[in-house]
């Protein structure tokens, strides 16, 4: 793996408190992969051998249901943690990472977990940060799907995307992955059909725009409305 420099790392966590110096021993017995877009990182049921920082790309974190159904939990952007299994009391990984782009990642052996969080304050506390958000995305999801129309779950799902990944284009704000009607249906349980229609509808309205797996917000305005309603 080429040498990596620390200052790339400092502004993220779990390093952004740690010394220079601590984070080039951790980043000294990291190993580095890319990933094509589309591939398991990891499996939900497979050992937890290591676990992994996210340098570029994103991840779509699924979980199978128990009728064979996929569902999309989460989408994780570059600078986060991912397949901290030990951090939740497991030795197999709870979902499936699918990179959602083409990926980087480093990656360590997952024994190293307890020594890093031993030995490195500052690792654990903002690790355990990120993993509190995570849950409270989850928890902020399970919420939307008992009290909000799929209309309201659709259009909360898509502002939360903006807020993470968006990206300025010419004609909006455009979510800054590949991310197909079918990734959306499973991120709000509800149907493809479903949300072909709404978003249909709202093109036409000119509060979106939908070609093959890209999504540009034209009026985030509108979709926090709806959302509302």
């Amino acid at each position: 793996m080429p040498r990596l420099d620390e200052s790339l790392l400092t502004h993220l966590p779990p390093f952004s408190r740690l010394e220079k110096r601590q984070i080039r021993r951790i980043l000294d017995q990291a190993s580095s992969r890319r990933y094509d877009a589309g591939v398991a990182i990891f499996q939900e049921g497979h050992p937890a051998e290591r676990f992994f920082m996210l340098l570029d790309g994103y991840v779509r974190v699924v979980r199978i249901t128990a009728t064979g159904e996929q569902v999309t939990a989460l989408h994780i952007p570059p600078g986060q943690l991912i397949g901290i299994a030990r951090a939740i009391g497991r030795d197999t990984y709870p979902a499936t990472a699918m990179t959602a782009s083409e990926s980087l990642a480093l990656s360590w052996p997952m024994h190293l977990w307890d020594n890093f969080v031993a030995e490195y304050d500052g690792f654990a506390t903002e690790s355990y940060k990120t993993l509190g958000q995570r849950l409270g995305e989850v928890q902020n999801k399970i919420v939307e799907m008992a009290t909000q129309q799929v209309e309201q779950r659709v259009a909360n799902a898509l502002l939360r995307l903006v807020n993470q990944t968006g990206r300025k284009v010419e004609n909006g704000i455009e979510i800054d992955f590949p991310i197909t009607r079918q990734d959306l249906s499973e991120l709000t349980a509800t149907t493809l059909h479903t949300v072909s229609r709404l978003l249909s509808g709202w093109e036409k309205q000119g509060l979106v725009e939908s070609r093959r797996k890209r999504i540009v917000v034209r009026d985030p305005h509108a979709l926090v409305v709806l959302s509302q309603k």
